[in-house]
């Protein structure tokens, strides 16, 4: 295949993302409003998810496979609308990617439901697969929509194995249990560390008459380009933070853990003392898993002795205020 030979650059045709823009904006909230929970939320989320697109755009641009790649496209159709973290255009495929970057562990059942565990609890998440596959038939009702209809009727199934959804988990510390999982979902849903050879082996396996080369590569990616209608940054204000307001507690419990355990090992390394003085691993879960906003509180729990309470509460109060 000797178009590999000429061609093996990862060409970037959109590089910036959305959630740069979030996070800048949100950033200058904050400062405005600094006790603002749902801003803490949804900053912490959004700076969560540029981490995961940051550690895909890394293994682009190593990848050495010749690819056109957009980032962060937003396509609509009548009243649909598909947020697309990722667009590879390749020889053989174009990849439309859902990027999650997730805390806890992900098991994919032999339904196909996503389940996801964070400290021994376990709740169903909406399918990343489902939606990756709703961004395909949106972008195919834009292409349907075009010229040509009739032409395009009878060429819809080329579409539906050019275009792939593919969903790329980011978090390389999460576990990601996909052994009894349908087999069509196994095939969509990948580490970030696999995703290259993942597009190397499902390219291998096209037939090569049917590859396409770097100047078809590029109108494809161009064409994509067209359709894109990226928001405003002016969209995001404070009243209308409503996207994550919903996050689950286990992303902020899990900031605050680490703030703890950093405290601990400071505090004993301060005053020459073993870390289980301040606090135990168990005392540090059950802080944790009640969030105390007081000193009050804290006392309530009945978990550290009174001469812990008295030499470090104050300070763990604090660190779980973030002040």
């Amino acid at each position: 295949m000797k178009f590999f030979d000429k061609f093996t650059e990862t060409i970037f045709l959109k590089e910036n993302s959305k959630l740069e823009e979030k996070i800048k904006k949100l950033s200058t909230l904050q400062e405005q409003y600094p006790n603002d929970e749902k801003i803490k939320k949804n900053l912490l989320f959004y700076k969560l998810g540029l981490s995961g697109e940051k550690e895909i755009e890394f293994e682009l641009k190593n990848a050495n496979l010749g690819m056109y790649v957009l980032h962060d496209i937003t396509l609509k159709y009548e009243d649909l609308t598909a947020q697309i973290d990722y667009i590879f255009v390749t020889t053989g495929k174009v990849y439309l990617i859902e990027c999650k970057n997730m805390i806890g562990n992900i098991t994919v059942n032999e339904r196909g439901d996503f389940i996801r565990e964070v400290n021994g609890k376990k709740e169903g998440i909406y399918s990343p697969i489902r939606q990756a596959e709703r961004h395909v038939e949106i972008l195919k009702k834009i292409w349907l929509s075009g010229g040509g209809i009739l032409n395009k009727l009878f060429t819809a199934g080329r579409f539906d194995n050019w275009y792939v959804p593919l969903v790329v988990m980011a978090n390389s510390k999460n576990i990601l249990n996909t052994k009894y999982a349908p087999q069509e979902y196994k095939r969509k849903i990948i580490k970030s560390d696999q995703l290259i050879n993942y597009i190397k082996r499902d390219i291998k396996s096209i037939d090569k008459s049917l590859l396409n080369n770097k100047r078809k590569m590029e109108e494809t990616a161009k064409w994509l380009l067209q359709l894109d209608t990226p928001q405003s940054s002016d969209d995001l204000k404070i009243e209308n933070l409503e996207e994550f307001s919903e996050i689950n507690l286990d992303l902020d419990k899990q900031v605050i853990k680490k703030r703890l355990i950093e405290f601990r090992a400071n505090k004993s390394k301060q005053k020459n003392i073993p870390a289980y003085y301040i606090f135990t691993n168990d005392e540090l879960e059950q802080i944790v898993k009640s969030m105390p906003k007081n000193l009050e509180e804290l006392k309530s729990l009945d978990v550290l002795s009174e001469v812990k309470l008295k030499l470090h509460g104050a300070e763990i109060v604090d660190v779980i205020q973030n002040k």
